[in-house]
């Protein structure tokens, strides 16, 4: 895009903030993790901390802003693209443990709370914001492995139906929540990206886009139609059985539409991109092309 990486807003060292700044931490969650729901694991940064964080950043920047220094100027908050890509974690860190029917009795909070943090980000001078929905997990190789399943329960590309269903649930009412504040908050841009079914149509055909596998991971162990263990997650060794083992990445990751049986590799994630960015899949439809100067990705 012709923009660098935007730098962690916890990496106090180095950074750069002309260009915005990254509140996402690995493994965050809408809602507080301190509730006995939440399994260990999942970052004590949740998205409510993450708001925080955002506002304290304002705050530095209307206090310090003066020429040459590596953060952007004050009024670079009306101008900015606020992006969500958060909500999977609160949906699956909960799944082994108490099934889909207790893990969808919290989503409508997981859903209010992203819709809180829009209007405060809103009051705060935010008007253009990209909310992702959450992506089509039970095609994850992880999951296939992990979770509790009969065969019935397989569809015809291997994923597993009702895991599917219930995301599709969830993204339904982040859409419905997400036109509601469109119509309430005047000037601003809400949207509403479907990158659900963009992977789910890798996932379910990979070879019509280029790749080769769907569920089956590139960096893992095992092997077979998944090739992930739980024990031996992606760049980890451990003995079993006695013997050494090593989950290892595949020679050909660009062959692949899941990376470790958890997240997307550079391909898919380029794909997904390439949908984002034309605006398509987008509600309402938000073609970047016509907002922004981007530069061809190679």
């Amino acid at each position: 895009l012709g923009l660098p990486f935007l730098s962690p807003y916890l990496q106090s060292i180095g950074s750069d903030y002309r260009h915005g700044a990254n509140y996402a931490t690995l493994a965050s969650t809408v809602l507080l993790p301190n509730t006995s729901l939440f399994v260990t694991g999942i970052s004590p940064f949740s998205l409510a901390i993450q708001l925080n964080q955002m506002k304290q950043f304002k705050t530095k920047v209307n206090e310090v802003h003066e020429q040459g220094s590596k953060l952007p100027s004050p009024d670079i908050f009306g101008k900015s693209l606020y992006t969500f890509y958060i909500g999977q974690n609160d949906f699956t860190s909960n799944l082994a443990s108490i099934g889909i029917g207790g893990v969808q009795q919290y989503l409508p909070q997981v859903v209010s709370q992203i819709a809180a943090t829009i209007k405060e980000l809103y009051n705060l001078g935010g008007r253009t914001f990209l909310v992702l929905n959450l992506a089509p997990v039970g095609c994850y190789p992880s999951f296939l492995v992990q979770l509790p399943h009969n065969s019935s329960d397989i569809d015809e590309f291997g994923c597993l139906i009702s895991y599917n269903n219930a995301v599709r649930e969830y993204n339904n009412m982040l859409k419905q929540s997400l036109r509601q504040i469109r119509e309430s908050l005047s000037g601003a841009s809400v949207i509403y990206v479907d990158t659900f079914t963009v992977l789910l149509e890798l996932f379910q055909h990979p070879t019509s886009h280029g790749l080769k596998y769907g569920t089956k991971a590139c960096c893992g162990y095992g092997g077979g139609d998944y090739n992930f263990d739980p024990k031996v997650y992606c760049g980890n060794s451990k003995v079993i059985k006695g013997r050494k083992v090593t989950a290892t990445a595949c020679n050909d990751p660009y062959n692949y539409v899941s990376w470790d049986g958890v997240h997307a590799t550079e391909a898919a994630n380029k794909l997904t991109t390439f949908a984002i960015l034309n605006g398509s899949y987008s509600d309402p439809p938000f073609p970047f092309q016509d907002h922004c100067d981007l530069q061809p990705i190679h």
